[in-house]
């Protein structure tokens, strides 16, 4: 592959740490965290209210709507269902991860190279 992707493949050797972070946290946190399922949530309930409002008169009455669902789902969150259970995450940082990534980053791929 080098030659043909060299650019891609910098990319992911300089990125690999970063992404194989996730394999550090246990399953309650890596399973929310993994997907962008949240984000796409969010968007979907932005863009059903704005079909109902259908034209902004400015720009901060955008603003206002996106805030105003943020509000709502932070409202949900801290008052009702958690999303992620921050006080377990403070509590599992204050023992330390069990895996370094870089080692979770060896682990899963012996093969590339490091430094």
């Amino acid at each position: 592959m080098e030659g043909k992707a060299d650019k891609a493949l910098r990319c992911l050797e300089e990125g690999l740490t970063d992404v194989m972070a996730l394999c550090d946290l246990p399953d309650r946190f890596r399973l929310r965290l993994r997907t962008t399922n949240m984000v796409e949530r969010l968007n979907e309930e932005v863009r059903r209210r704005e079909r109902v409002i259908r034209i902004f008169p400015n720009e901060h009455s955008a603003y206002r709507l996106i805030g105003a669902v943020l509000m709502e789902c932070d409202e949900k969150w801290s008052t009702g269902r958690l999303y992620l259970n921050m006080e377990l995450f403070r509590q599992w940082l204050e023992k330390g991860p069990a895996l370094s990534t870089e080692r979770a980053a060896v682990t899963a791929f012996p093969q590339a190279k490091r430094g």
